[in-house]
């Protein structure tokens, strides 16, 4: 739904949009966009699925939606995202209360609001000196 009121006041909107059978390697697949926009990849099984998540230079957020426990525990141990989410939305993570931040190209692998984000404030020196 266009807000038209925004678009006569010098806004912009969007239509939220789903790209059906996405070729993995399409740049839509491989890069990390923001807006309200969903690419569909079909997976063989769940392995493949892995694969193809994990298959990417980004990793800010995944999320799985499973009853069955084993998939559960190999998403927490194999799929290579910052913020994972299990059989719930995937949004919703609050600075200071809920440690956020992805991984590789999606940030720093620190958590802005978790117990080593002052890290990123500080510099470290490793200093050797024989006597």
């Amino acid at each position: 739904m266009i807000d038209h009121e925004l678009i006569e006041h010098g806004g912009y909107f969007i239509n939220p949009t789903v790209f059906a059978d996405v070729d993995p390697q399409a740049r839509i697949a491989r890069e990390e966009i923001f807006g309200p926009l969903l690419a569909v990849i079909k997976a063989r099984d769940f392995d493949h699925a892995l694969d193809l998540a994990n298959d990417t230079e980004y990793g800010l957020t995944g999320a799985l939606y499973s009853r069955d426990i084993a998939r559960l525990q190999r998403a927490r141990a194999e799929f290579h995202v910052g913020n994972l989410y299990l059989n719930r939305k995937c949004t919703g993570a609050l600075v200071g209360i809920h440690p956020f931040g992805g991984f590789n190209m999606s940030g720093t692998d620190s958590k802005a609001g978790g117990f080593d984000y002052l890290n990123l404030f500080t510099q470290a020196k490793s200093i050797a000196e024989r006597l």
